[in-house]
């Protein structure tokens, strides 16, 4: 698909939208959430201090990577990290400590990603995840990424615990709902903008089926390996990733060179708005 604008005013230092990338987000966001239940229950900082942790965590990361000159690979996916572990206490802290509950934490979470990516589009004219090309388009960019994981945490709390669909359910109608919407991305001319940011969101409680698979007990039909033994599986899984991506001679989320001449490229839901 086609972009047409100015040149970035700045590099750009936002990963490609490819196979590579969803693979290593799932990854990143499952440890998210692993490591933010380690943190908050099993070592018990509990849901606001742990919130409030992550938070200056995600801020901290947040700044590096805008300070950035150009696009780190391990600095890109360390920001990701951090919005999934603030994003999966930020929302226990909206469903639990405030108790609003699965659905309504999640209806306001919609709201405020709305909310987030109107003020993207109004301050910047599009909506692209591949040409971010100011300041202030990289900062809109990490605090749709930011709700949008918190998003996905309530999300499929709401469905597997609230729902009454349980977990096996819940897993196979994300899973349906990823599957339709790459279906979408190949055969239709669907919002690129709308499909990326349904699959940013629906592949968040996706991997957390995994962080399931790695913490629940046998008894449950998981490995029972606990919140740190899982979130150390995980933590290898993505270095791995990421070093197969780096000595690798094909970049999997590599910046997609062609943004830089304002086209949108990669595989998967990205693109301009429409």
């Amino acid at each position: 698909m086609s972009e047409h604008g100015t040149p970035p005013a700045v590099a750009n230092k936002v990963a490609a939208v490819t196979l590579g990338f969803w693979i290593l987000k799932i990854l990143a966001t499952t440890l998210g959430e692993t490591g933010g239940d380690w943190l908050t229950m099993t070592l018990g900082l509990g849901y606001g201090p742990g919130a409030l942790l992550l938070l200056g965590l995600f801020a901290l990361t947040l700044l590096a990577q805008l300070r950035a000159r150009g696009f780190h690979r391990g600095l890109y996916w360390v920001v990701i990290l951090s919005t999934s572990t603030a994003g999966t206490a930020m929302s226990d802290f909206l469903d639990r400590t405030l108790g609003l509950g699965y659905l309504r934490g999640a209806l306001l979470l919609v709201a405020l990603l709305g909310g987030v990516l109107a003020a993207w589009y109004h301050s910047e004219g599009h909506l692209s995840v591949q040409r971010i090309a100011s300041r202030r388009a990289e900062g809109f960019y990490w605090m749709a990424i930011l709700v949008s994981n918190t998003l996905g945490t309530a999300l499929g709390d709401f469905l597997a615990d609230s729902s009454g669909l349980g977990f096996a359910a819940s897993a196979g109608l994300i899973a349906a709902v990823i599957a339709a919407t790459a279906l979408a991305y190949r055969f239709t001319s669907v919002s690129r903008v709308l499909l990326f940011w349904i699959a940013f969101v629906m592949t968040r409680p996706f991997g957390a089926t995994f962080g399931d698979l790695l913490t629940k007990p046998a008894a449950h039909g998981g490995l029972e390996l606990g919140t740190g033994g899982a979130s150390l599986v995980l933590a290898v899984l993505l270095v791995t990733g990421l070093l197969v991506q780096g000595l690798g001679g094909r970049t999997l989320s590599a910046p997609n060179a062609r943004s830089r001449r304002g086209r949108a490229g990669g595989t998967g839901p990205a693109g301009s708005a429409r």
